[in-house]
């Protein structure tokens, strides 16, 4: 029988962790559990001093442009880099993907499939503890599950369980280490549980699922049970991990590295010059621009892989400027988006015509149709839609006087994303649009457009990362169009028609023609303008050894990373 740890929330004006940190929150969790996480770690440090090989110790630093905006609540996760600690740092996901995309145990040692594909038992991994002393089993595995797939939570990525059972019927605790999750049998079924990080239950089974975004676990004292144990957050400014000495020695065991810094430098530049300078140890997604100094620099090296992530300007179609799709594609079609990733880009990517990445089985650049750079059609579909220069002032207008005039905004120290906004402004104002570019805190612009009551955006550059199993559901469906996805309010039959075929159409040469016809669809309906594909770039110096990245992620081995032990 597990412990249980009484909680509450409140609101905290500072926030720090475990490890050697000396300070505890005010909140009332934080107050709580910080203290059994400090005690379990000297504990744990003295159980299992750390190997004399050199590859241990040291700090590696790691800067980008934005804060782990969720921190390592995984049923709230809206944000690249917080899914990525949640999976790699803090967290741990019942599977991983080796290199040829095959799942691999991690948190679950192994599972088996019924013979009717309708039920996976998870057998749980008995030697992981969460780093306050409680050993992680199937309650945690059930605990998660109920909360994700309870719609109290809004778990941004619904789609994940739409073919699996709901909570409490859809997962059954056989003992202590072994779960057993009910399902309708669909393709790549292993995929959601490689992103999921792992909750624990025994802190968290009496917080409201609906409560529990704002709860203090995520950003000011989260409890792990991963590689990294949390020690501090300063919002805006850096959060710092340390090694778990009592990580599984069958995993790896304690990460090489002492300490994890991840800092927030909002401006590209500043990032740039950090990593010259070594003040930083790896830049995440340098611009293009800034790719030849690093390779120029003998201390660095370049990292360029194919990712999953596409650039995009999401259209608000509740607002009335952009709800008639042919203005949507009007805009599109007077924007060179060609030009525009050849300025950005110098190479590093290629045009996006819909969501489907080049790698993706789905991909087809030869029978999907595209909205070519054509300024003058796109004049005549604004003379259709009813949008003209009424008054000769340059920006057209409704019949009711309406102007065709919007906001795009993008999250502040992204260059790439300011320069798509200017660049848009300055060939639409060529057909009588008025643009008006919009800078953003990072935080605040995923508020923004994640509130379904709020929908603070007429237009709005983004980055989207697939999953291996992609799946536009979230984004795209009218049935989920008050989730956290659902940016543009699309409400279109036949893309919900299509999206529900996809998702039941497991052959794949099957699924390959549905694919082109719902890329068509997306093409007409026009939610997004599309723009490209980038390379993922990352700058890392070279006294970091063992690092990989690819299209699994930039964290993916970061407890195997090592300090060349001449270079500390």
């Amino acid at each position: 029988m597990k412990k249980v740890l009484a909680i509450a929330a409140g609101s905290v004006l500072a926030a720090c962790g475990g490890g050697d940190s000396t300070e505890v929150s005010g909140d009332p969790f934080c107050q709580a559990v910080l203290p059994r996480v400090a005690a379990y770690m000297e504990q744990a440090r003295s159980q299992h001093p750390t190997p004399s090989d050199p590859r241990y110790g040291g700090t590696v630093v790691i800067g980008s442009i934005g804060e782990v905006a969720d921190g390592l609540n995984s049923a709230i996760s809206a944000d690249h880099s917080s899914t990525q600690h949640q999976q790699f740092v803090g967290l741990m996901t019942l599977v991983n993907y080796d290199a040829q995309l095959n799942a691999q145990p991690y948190l679950a040692e192994s599972w088996e499939i019924s013979e009717d594909g309708r039920a996976i038992t998870f057998h749980i991994r008995q030697d992981v503890y969460w780093h306050d002393g409680e050993r992680t089993d199937a309650n945690d595995v059930a605990f998660t599950y109920e909360v994700v797939t309870d719609p109290l939570t809004a778990f941004p990525n619904a789609a994940f369980w739409d073919h699996y059972v709901k909570e409490p019927e859809g997962v059954e605790v056989i003992d202590d280490f072994t779960v057993r999750i009910s399902l309708e049998p669909h393709s790549e079924f292993l995929d959601p549980f490689r992103t999921l990080g792992i909750l624990p239950e025994h802190l968290l089974r009496d917080v409201p699922h609906d409560q529990l975004a704002q709860h203090p676990f995520g950003e000011q004292c989260p409890v792990g049970n991963g590689p990294f144990v949390f020690v501090e957050h300063r919002s805006q400014d850096r959060w710092v991990f340390e090694a778990n000495p009592a990580f599984p020695a069958a995993l790896g065991g304690r990460p090489f590295v002492d300490r994890y810094v991840y800092r927030i430098i909002p401006e590209q530049t500043t990032l740039l010059t950090e990593l010259l300078t070594e003040n930083i140890d790896v830049y995440l997604a340098p611009r293009p621009d800034q790719a030849q100094q690093i390779l120029d620099d003998p201390n660095l090296e370049l990292l360029a892989y194919t990712f999953r992530n596409y650039v995009f300007v999401g259209w608000n179609s509740r607002k009335p400027q952009l709800s008639d799709a042919r203005v949507r594609r009007a805009i599109t079609m007077a924007t060179n988006r060609e030009e525009i990733v050849q300025a950005i880009l110098l190479g590093y990517g290629t045009v996006a015509n819909s969501g489907v990445p080049p790698f993706h089985w789905a991909y087809d650049d030869e029978n999907v149709p595209t909205l070519a750079y054509d300024p003058t059609a796109a004049r005549a579909l604004l003379d259709e839609a009813g949008w003209r220069d009424r008054d000769g002032d340059g920006v057209r207008e409704s019949a009711d006087g309406t102007r065709l005039s919007f906001s795009i905004k993008y999250n502040t120290g992204n260059q790439q994303r300011q320069d798509v906004a200017e660049i848009m402004q300055a060939q639409l104002a060529q057909v009588g649009i008025e643009a008006r570019p919009q800078v953003v805190e990072w935080a605040t612009l995923l508020q923004q457009i994640n509130t379904p009551t709020l929908r603070d955006f007429d237009g709005v550059v983004m980055g989207w990362v697939t999953e291996f199993k992609l799946n536009d559901m979230d984004l795209f469906h009218s049935a989920r169009i008050d989730q956290p996805y659902a940016w543009v309010g699309t409400h279109n039959p036949e893309i919900d028609r299509l999206l529900e075929q996809l998702s039941v159409t497991v052959d794949r040469e099957e699924a390959k023609e549905v694919w082109r016809e719902y890329q068509a669809a997306i093409v007409e309906e026009q939610p997004y303008t599309y723009f490209y594909f980038p390379d993922r770039l990352d700058g890392v110096n070279r006294r970091v050894r063992g690092a990989v990245m690819d299209a699994r992620g930039e964290w993916l081995n970061i407890k195997d990373w090592y300090i060349d032990p001449a270079s500390r």
